[in-house]
């Protein structure tokens, strides 16, 4: 079944990031609905609310007031509702350890923010036009960060 509009999520508390990201995305050649939430807390009620469309991917920042990327991967991995969310983190950092806690949380896909727009762009665009592998559950460690460039 192809998808007709990719709606996207993205939660993070950096207003320039989101700007950046917004942008982005208007200049794929992917027919797209983006909304943005600021913090986890408005992250994990727009989730649970009855009155949004479902996300096809979220993309989740991890250093966020409130409430955290990782704490909100924990509880989308555990609600029934939310658990086959097509997460990928959108972070600036680079930690291994931000990497591994991500990967053994069940985040599907991992991208540190990239510096560059036009890298920015190839980037959102290969992860959602392969969104569908990032559900594999045989992905390992090494597939599970997406680099371009």
């Amino acid at each position: 079944m192809e998808i007709e509009t990719m709606h996207i999520l993205l939660a993070d508390d950096d207003e320039a990031d989101r700007l950046l990201f917004t942008d982005a995305f208007a200049e794929l050649p992917v027919k797209n609905m983006v909304c943005t939430v600021n913090n986890g807390i408005e992250l994990m009620e727009w989730l649970t609310g009855e009155d949004k469309s479902f996300p096809h991917i979220l993309f989740l920042d991890l250093n966020m007031p409130r409430k955290n990327g990782l704490d909100c991967l924990k509880e989308i991995r555990s609600n029934d509702k939310l658990k086959n969310l097509l997460v990928a983190i959108y972070s600036t950092s680079d930690s291994e350890k931000d990497i591994d806690d991500t990967f053994q949380n069940g985040a599907n896909i991992y991208i540190k923010k990239p510096d560059d727009f036009n890298i920015l762009k190839q980037t959102l665009h290969r992860a959602v036009a392969s969104a569908s592998i990032y559900r594999d559950k045989r992905l390992n460690r090494e597939n599970f960060i997406l680099r371009i460039g």
